[in-house]
C-alpha cells in the first residue's frame, strides 16, 4: 500500500516547483519588459540615438525685412560608458578652452540625478551647448582621442539689426519647470525666455528628429541604422512675420539714445505694432551662446534697467495727456457740452492753476488746444456732481465709478488680455473703495480728487495704454487690441469704448489746433494734418517726463504714437518732437528735417545710459 503522507508531499513539492518557476517568470518578464533599463543597455550596446534639433523659424518684419536668423552651433554629449578610465581630461579641456575645475562642475551635474533626471551612463549627456564653430574647431580635429564624446549640429539665433530686442525676446536653456511641463524638452534644450521668442515658442521651435547610428561588437559607428528607415526627421519651426516696421523702430531708438524712455507706435485700423522702443536697450546678440548668462548678468544690474520694457511695464501719471480722454467722458455723462465754457485765470486760478495766460472764458476746443487745467477741472467737478452727492455720498461715488468705467473702456487700468504683448503693466484707476478706505464714507469729494481731472494724482497709464487709448481716439470709439503678429489678425478683437461716436470729432479737432496754433506747431509736417496732445508729468523723483500723444494723417489716421522721455522737462521740448520725426519717417519712408533729426538724436539727458 502506498505511504499516505510520502504520496500527499509529492503535492507539495509540486506545487513549490510551479511556484518558483512562476516567480522566476514574472520577475524574467519584469526586467526585460517592465523594467527599461535593461532594455536600455543593450539598445546602446548596439544602437546610437542622436537627437536632430530642427531650425527655429525666421522672424520678419511687416515688409519682409529679415530680422532674425538661424547660424550653426554645436553640443558636446557625453556617454560615459565608453569614457575610459584614462581619459585625456587636459587634453579635452585643452581643446574645448576651458579649465578642468568646471570640467568636474558639469560631470558632477550630469550625474546628480536630482538636476539631470534623464542622467544614464548609456545614454548622450549634454556637456555643453551652444559653441560656435570656431569653439569647437580643435576639438572637431582630434575628436578620435576622446572615446564617447559626441558633436550634436545645433542653431544659434543672429540679428541683422541690433535692434528691437525687448520686442523680439531671447533664447535661454529651459528650466526645471518647463521640463516637468512639457515633455518636448531634455535637460539642456534651449527655449524662449521672453518676447515674441516666449509668446511663439511652441511655432517658432520645430519639431524634433532622431537619427539612428548602428554600432559593431566594440561600439564603434558603422553606419545608419537599417539604412535611415527607423530615422524621423525634423521639422523646421514656422516663420512668424510681425507688425513692427523695422526703420521705424531704428529710428525711434536712435531718437531715444541718452534717454529714459519710450514709443509706441501703433496702426490704429488694425491694431498692429509698428514700433515698440523702451530705452535703455542692448543688442539682442549680446544674449545668444556662452557669453549669454555674463551678459545677462551685467544687464541686470544695470542701474537704468534696460531689461524693463518701459513701453508696457513702466508706469506714469498721464498729465495733459489724459485731457482727451477726460473731455470724451465729460461729454459722454452729460458734464459738459460742446458749447460749456470755464473760467480761467491763469496761474492764479484756484483750486488748480493753468500754467499760462490765455483768456477767460474758454471753449472745449480752446480748453484742449491751449491746455488749460481749470477747463478740465471744472468738466470734471461738473460730471461728478451732476446728481450731487445722495446719503453718505452714494449719488456722488455712483457718478464717479460711471466715469472711472468711462475711462478703463480706453483700455486703462487692466491688462490686454487677448494680445501677444510678453509683459505689461496694470496700471491704475483709482476704484471709489480706494478713497472711502483713505478719506472715510463722507470724506471725499470731487474737489479732494481734483488732481484725477488733469491726469495727475493716483491715475497710473502704460506707454502702450497711452497709445492704445490715442487710437480709440482716431477710430470715433473703438480699438482693435495692439498686437505684434502680423499673420494672426486680431481685427476681430474690436473692443468699443463707452463713449459715443458723435463725441469725438471735436476732441480730434482739439488734438489737431494743438499742431496748428499750440504747443507742437513749432513741428507740424507742411503737408500732413496732425493731432496731438503735450503733456508735462510732475515727478516726486526728479525732475518733470516729457510726454506726447497722436496720430496722423487727421483723415483716416495710419499712425498713432504715445512717446515718454523721462526726467526731460516739457511734453513740447522733446516728446513732440520725436513724434514728429517719428511721423515723418513712417508716413514718408525717410526724415528730411536733418538738423533736428541729430539734435534730439544727440543730445544726452541722463548720463547714465549706456550707449550701445
Amino acid at each position: 500500500m502506498i505511504n499516505d503522507t510520502l504520496y500527499k508531499r509529492r503535492y507539495i513539492i509540486a506545487a513549490i516547483m510551479t511556484t518558483v518557476i512562476v516567480i522566476y517568470i514574472i520577475r524574467l518578464f519584469s526586467l526585460q519588459i517592465l523594467n527599461d533599463k535593461y532594455a536600455e543597455r543593450a539598445d546602446s550596446n548596439a544602437l546610437l540615438r542622436k537627437t536632430q534639433y530642427p531650425p527655429r523659424g525666421l522672424i520678419y518684419d511687416r515688409n519682409g525685412e529679415l530680422l532674425v536668423f538661424n547660424q550653426p552651433a554645436y553640443d558636446i554629449t557625453l556617454i560615459l560608458r565608453e569614457m575610459s578610465d584614462k581619459f585625456d581630461t587636459t587634453g579635452f579641456c585643452k581643446a574645448l578652452n576651458i579649465d578642468t575645475g568646471f570640467f568636474n562642475e558639469r560631470m558632477a551635474s550630469i550625474k546628480d540625478r536630482r538636476k539631470n533626471r534623464g542622467y544614464s551612463r548609456y545614454t548622450p549627456q549634454i556637456f555643453m551647448t551652444q559653441l560656435r564653430p570656431e569653439e569647437i574647431a580643435t576639438l572637431q580635429e582630434t575628436l578620435y582621442m576622446y572615446p564617447g564624446v559626441y558633436i550634436q549640429n545645433r542653431t544659434l539665433r543672429d540679428y541683422t539689426y541690433p535692434n528691437a530686442a525687448h520686442v523680439l525676446g531671447s533664447i535661454g536653456e529651459v528650466s526645471q519647470k518647463m521640463l516637468d511641463d512639457d515633455p518636448y524638452y531634455q535637460s539642456g534644450d534651449y527655449a524662449g525666455r521672453d518676447g515674441i521668442e516666449y509668446t511663439y515658442e511652441k511655432a517658432l521651435r520645430g519639431e524634433k528628429g532622431t537619427e539612428i547610428m548602428l554600432r559593431d561588437v566594440r561600439g564603434r559607428i558603422i553606419g545608419r541604422y537599417e539604412n535611415g528607415a527607423q530615422d524621423i526627421e525634423p521639422h523646421a519651426g514656422t516663420d512668424l512675420t510681425l507688425t513692427l516696421d523695422i526703420q521705424l523702430q531704428i529710428t525711434a531708438e536712435e531718437l531715444l539714445s541718452g534717454k529714459i524712455g519710450s514709443v509706441v507706435a501703433i496702426e490704429p485700423a488694425t491694431g498692429e505694432i509698428l514700433a515698440l522702443a523702451s530705452n535703455p536697450t542692448w543688442n539682442p546678440a549680446l544674449l545668444v551662446g556662452r557669453p549669454r548668462s555674463e551678459n545677462y548678468a551685467d544687464l541686470v544690474h544695470d542701474k537704468t534697467k534696460p531689461l524693463m520694457n518701459r513701453a508696457t511695464q513702466a508706469q506714469y501719471s498721464p498729465g495733459s495727456t489724459f485731457k482727451t480722454i477726460q473731455a470724451l467722458v465729460c461729454l459722454q455723462e452729460g458734464g459738459i457740452t460742446e458749447k460749456s465754457v470755464f473760467p480761467c485765470n491763469g496761474p492764479a486760478s484756484t483750486p488748480i492753476k493753468c500754467t499760462h495766460h490765455h483768456g477767460s472764458k474758454i471753449t472745449l476746443l480752446n480748453a484742449i488746444e491751449q491746455s488749460c487745467n481749470p477747463y478740465f477741472w471744472g468738466a470734471f467737478r461738473e460730471t461728478l456732481e451732476k446728481n450731487g452727492y445722495g446719503e453718505k455720498n452714494a449719488l456722488f461715488k455712483a457718478q464717479y465709478e460711471q466715469w472711472r468705467k468711462d475711462v478703463m473702456s480706453f483700455g486703462f487700468g487692466q491688462k490686454f488680455s487677448d494680445t501677444d504683448l510678453y509683459e505689461q503693466s496694470r496700471g491704475y484707476i483709482p476704484t471709489k473703495d480706494f478713497y472711502t478706505k483713505y478719506y472715510g464714507e463722507t470724506g471725499w469729494r470731487a474737489l479732494t480728487i481734483r488732481s484725477l481731472s488733469i491726469g495727475q494724482g493716483e491715475i497710473l497709464v502704460t506707454p502702450l495704454q497711452l497709445a492704445n487709448a490715442i487710437a480709440a481716439i482716431a477710430n470715433d470709439g473703438y480699438y482693435i487690441t495692439p498686437h505684434l503678429n502680423k499673420c494672426d489678425s486680431l481685427l476681430q478683437h474690436k473692443h468699443l469704448t463707452n463713449v459715443e461716436s458723435q463725441h469725438f470729432s471735436i476732441v480730434k479737432e482739439g488734438m489737431y489746433h494743438v499742431f496748428e496754433y499750440g504747443t507742437g506747431r513749432y513741428y507740424k509736417l507742411p503737408d500732413i494734418s496732425m493731432c496731438g496732445k503735450t503733456g508735462t508729468v510732475q515727478n516726486s523723483q526728479g525732475k518733470d517726463h516729457s510726454l506726447f500723444v497722436g496720430f496722423a494723417p487727421k483723415e483716416n489716421p495710419r499712425i498713432v504714437l504715445a512717446v515718454v522721455v523721462e526726467n526731460a522737462g516739457f511734453g513740447a521740448t522733446w516728446a513732440a518732437p520725436i513724434a514728429s520725426l517719428l511721423i515723418e519717417q513712417y508716413m514718408y519712408g525717410t526724415i528730411k528735417r536733418k538738423d533736428l533729426f541729430n539734435r534730439i538724436s544727440t543730445t544726452v539727458i541722463n548720463p547714465d545710459v549706456k550707449k550701445r
